[in-house]
């Protein structure tokens, strides 16, 4: 039988597994991808409230993978907007281009301090050629990259802020999979390796190019995945949104058939292969018959941030002199403006917010109080971005499962759901919450791309 006679269900229609079902349905392979959300695009949609768009965060396409590129555009068409990347940082008392540039730096620090945190992170350098060294955690990981004065100054606090744990509660492979690189540092760094001090310790993310062109729409964050499942549909495949994974049915040994509620009532569909892009935890608990006690105790150990989006109608034509700020000392990390990239707003004169935050499932965060609110408002007028009175609508929306947390110890406990899922010769788990890692947008495509791949490979050797 040949593969196009076979059928693939996907679990979860971010932008992994959209990508995905897009790579199997161009070749004639029958797909249904199941999204438990309205609409398709996981966190990187966006979700109309009233006559405006608001992203769950801000979600732009680079063009580092060209393949992907050139096939989106292509999906896109005109509703594509290219917008050059002009990201900022409040750090030290002023806005600073994002990743940190060394000349920031040095305007941002007074030379006497700026001098202090080189011949930390001097000593640093030194100390890792002389005597190398594994960090135990994030907190060691961040001083072996940046010595002990700029981890104090620059991430001890925020990082703690922002996940709501200790950098010593964290893994060193956080830093190595999440934390950017402070392009700053990197000259230093260069300079060192000149007088002959090689940098052979920890190595954290490439940051984004300062400059380079980013592409969106002007309803913003929705317009790529609903262009993706379009053309899932026009090849024959199936997107069926509020389908909400309930049961995955295992038989002799492989994943047979997949239940799925919406509308109130229970569905199935019969599979062959299938792609899971929901988080891990959510895929060991749904399986039937369930895996052993140990990959079950080990996935719920796998945790995730929640992140609470608060999306602000504001009466102003212009809140930001930029995309997106982040900020390290307020109630939110992050404040975009998807209207400087070309979001189309109503009514006339006004402008929308995406206010980032980072949360615990029904804390105030999450809840929205007017507290929090007030707080966040608060902190926005501190900022010069509005006032309370500026807002005319506030939209709370919700990611439960935002972040993987890479509490210290998890990797024994991921490579034991990991070996469980590469037991079942069928199965896959990929993208962020399938594969607890930090894509961005191309490369959580690029995943689904792979997984699409394998299982093309699977089904024409049956």
């Amino acid at each position: 039988m040949s593969s196009s006679n076979k059928h693939v269900v996907i679990l979860g229609g971010g932008p992994c597994g959209l990508y995905a079902a897009r790579v199997l349905s161009r070749v004639g392979v029958k797909v249904t991808l199941l999204e438990k959300d309205v609409r398709p695009g996981g966190l990187a949609t966006s979700h109309q409230r009233g006559e405006n768009w608001y992203d769950l965060g801000c979600h732009m396409l680079h063009e580092f993978d060209k393949e992907i590129y050139e096939d989106i555009m292509e999906l896109m068409g005109d509703e594509s907007i290219p917008v050059q990347l002009d990201a900022k940082i409040r750090w030290a008392g002023a806005f600073y281009r994002y990743p940190l540039q060394f000349q920031d730096m040095i305007k941002g620090i007074p030379l006497p301090i700026l001098a202090f945190y080189t011949i930390g992170l001097f000593y640093a350098q030194i100390r890792k050629s002389l005597v190398p060294w594994t960090p135990k955690n994030a907190e060691q990981a961040l001083i072996q990259l940046y010595g002990s004065p700029l981890y104090r100054f620059f991430f001890k606090d925020f990082t703690h802020r922002y996940w709501g744990i200790h950098p010593k509660e964290l893994s060193a492979t956080f830093i190595t999979t999440k934390m950017p690189r402070l392009s700053a540092v990197d000259v230093l760094k260069k300079a060192f390796g000149k007088l002959g001090v090689k940098d052979k310790g920890v190595k954290a993310v490439d940051s984004a190019l300062h400059e380079e062109t980013l592409h969106y729409s002007r309803t913003g964050a929705e317009a790529m995945p609903r262009a993706i499942a379009k053309a899932i549909g026009e090849q024959g495949g199936e997107v069926v949104v509020g389908a909400d994974v309930s049961r995955i049915e295992l038989s002799e040994g492989r994943v047979s058939k997949v239940y799925y509620q919406k509308d109130g009532a229970e569905h199935s569909v019969v599979c062959d292969e299938c792609i899971s892009t929901i988080p891990m935890p959510w895929l060991v608990q749904k399986t039937e018959p369930p895996p052993p006690q140990e990959v079950l105790d080990a996935a719920k150990e796998l945790r995730f941030k929640p992140i609470a989006i608060y999306g602000l109608l504001v009466r102003k034509e212009k809140c930001l002199d930029a995309l997106y700020i982040y900020y390290r000392d307020r109630a939110f990390h992050r404040v975009g403006e998807p209207k400087n990239a070309g979001l189309t707003v109503k009514p006339e004169g006004h402008t929308v917010l995406i206010v980032e935050t980072t949360c615990e499932l029904g804390d105030a965060k999450w809840q929205g109080t007017e507290e929090m609110k007030d707080r966040i408002f608060k902190d926005l007028e501190a900022e010069k971005i509005c006032t309370k009175a500026d807002v005319v609508e506030t939209h709370v929306l919700h990611g439960e499962t935002g972040y993987p947390i890479f509490a210290l110890g998890f990797e024994p406990y991921l490579e034991k759901v990991t070996g469980w899922v590469k037991s079942i010769p069928n199965l896959q788990t990929t993208g962020r919450q399938g594969g607890f890692k930090y894509p961005n947008m191309h490369s959580a495509m690029r995943m689904g791309a792979t997984a699409a791949q394998t299982a093309l490979k699977r089904l024409g050797s049956q």
